[in-house]
């Protein structure tokens, strides 16, 4: 029994202690995204996550062979979301997707330290081991997406992204690349 309060209170601060660039990024994404859209935009989000666990139940010790500052390239993404995004940002039909596509990408490109953690947590043990760790993240995930909405529907967030959503959500990208450089040792 203490092995599996163990393994749950591990598994939580190994999703929390990774997701927390992914919030920031996420509520700003869902803060500048409209309410019909956000439905999507949380499920691209979830969509990443979960394509990091499956990235690390996958790659495994195949992570080991690559150094870590490669993933430094993932800062191109959000830097290219951060121009896209901010040529389109007067263009109130722009094809920009940011809700969803942005969200995904950023999930994605932020998941470095995901993978570095995720990795050897999910190896670690058995199936049983590895069953546990996914349920937590799940209930993670779902806590995760669940704040970061409530968040985004109080008044005063939602009057600061009508504000300054045309140069916030590029300002975000740009700093993401920022992280993802730092995060990775590129920087």
């Amino acid at each position: 029994m203490t092995s599996l309060v163990s393994l749950v209170l591990l598994s939580l601060a190994s999703y929390g202690g990774t997701m927390v660039d992914n919030v920031v990024a996420f509520s700003a994404q869902l803060a500048l995204t409209p309410e019909e859209k956000r439905p999507a935009t949380s499920a691209a989000q979830s969509a990443g996550v979960a394509v990091l666990v499956l990235i690390s139940l996958g790659l495994g010790s195949a992570l080991r062979l690559v150094p870590l500052s490669f993933f430094g390239l993932c800062a191109l993404a959000p830097w290219a979301l951060a121009v896209h995004t901010f040529r389109h940002r007067h263009d109130v039909h722009s094809p920009t997707r940011r809700g969803v596509t942005g969200t995904f990408v950023s999930t994605l490109a932020l998941g470095g330290d995901n993978l570095a953690v995720w990795t050897p947590l999910l190896r670690a043990g058995g199936i049983l081991h590895g069953l546990v760790v996914l349920a937590v993240f799940a209930v993670c995930q779902i806590a995760f997406v669940t704040g970061a909405r409530s968040l985004v529907r109080h008044p005063h967030i939602t009057r600061l992204s009508d504000r300054a959503g045309q140069w916030a959500l590029p300002a975000v990208y740009l700093a993401l690349g920022v992280v993802i450089l730092l995060e990775t040792g590129v920087l």
